[in-house]
């Protein structure tokens, strides 16, 4: 019997999802903001399936409206693993799909779901989730990379930098509630789709947001703990194409690896990375996990 989820199977989907997830850590409280702080948390769209009363699949969608494209994503999923090969992932996942439709999906993605998203695709290790995408139509069309830094690596002090950029008019500071309106509105102009990892960041103790001003006016940002919180998750940052080439970056990131150095953390995830070489020079980051994107076109 495939259902929707109920509060009272969250204990029975996290140690599905942890004996199912044997490369990832899947803690109670990563669970609940994947699940409850989903900025589209829809429970419709967050089966389970039961046999004999117990719960033997998992299986959580959401949808996001991105550059004008409305899409699926299949956010989290497991299977227990004397249930697997039985074709109850494509009873749930042909289920899902039928809700994507009637919501008006164009398309549907696995895992890398903008705003609140454990991992950016599949982890290639997970072999049976690979060929399940391939089973239910997806192609593979992009590959990504998560970066792992040693925060023993410096002790990230910024100090020297910041004096320079404040002979040449740039403070760079933690943020502050005064500024959040400012902020997002800078960031909903130029990076939308990290919106809500910032405003998670501003729930922390301290704020756990950077800014960069130029003549009073903020021009970047970075922030940590915005996503998948305990992990010692860097990011999203970003300047202003104006702003570039001045050495901001490079404060905004130091900023943040050393708060997360301070709050004890041994390691840094730089996650679903473009700029490899930036952060490599910078923080010493090696390429720790590498995954792939699949997509599926509703016509």
């Amino acid at each position: 019997m495939i259902r929707t989820y109920r509060d009272e199977d969250f204990d029975t989907v996290l140690k599905l999802l942890r004996d199912a997830l044997v490369h990832d850590t899947i803690t109670p409280d990563l669970l609940k903001e994947k699940l409850y702080e989903d900025p589209h948390f829809s429970r419709d769209m967050v089966l389970v399936s039961e046999k004999e009363g117990a719960i033997t699949g998992f299986m959580q969608g959401v949808t996001r409206d991105v550059r004008g494209e409305r899409i699926g994503y299949l956010k989290l999923m497991a299977v227990a693993s004397d249930n697997r090969k039985s074709g109850l992932a494509r009873q749930m996942y042909e289920r899902l799909e039928t809700i994507f439709r009637k919501a008006g999906a164009q398309k549907v993605r696995i895992f890398d779901v903008p705003l609140n998203y454990f991992q950016p695709g599949i982890d290639p290790r997970y072999t049976e989730a690979l060929c399940f995408a391939w089973r239910m139509g997806f192609e593979r069309f992009d590959d990504t990379t998560n970066l792992i830094a040693d925060l023993d690596f410096s002790d990230w002090d910024t100090t020297v930098m910041e004096h320079k950029l404040a002979k040449e008019g740039i403070r760079i500071r933690r943020a502050s509630e005064e500024d959040r309106v400012e902020l997002l509105r800078f960031i909903d102009d130029e990076f939308a789709l990290w919106r809500h990892e910032v405003a998670m960041a501003y729930r922390r103790d301290p704020v756990a947001v950077h800014v960069a001003e130029i003549n009073d006016t903020i021009r970047g940002f970075s922030a940590y703990n915005g996503n998948n919180v305990g992990t010692g998750w860097f990011g999203p940052m970003g300047t202003s194409s104006a702003a570039r080439g001045k050495g901001i970056g490079e404060v905004l990131l130091k900023r943040c690896l050393r708060d997360l150095k301070q709050e004890g953390n041994k390691k840094a995830i730089i996650p679903w990375v473009g700029p490899i070489p930036f952060y490599a020079h910078h923080a010493g980051a090696r390429v720790d996990r590498v995954f792939w994107r699949f997509e599926k076109p509703l016509r």
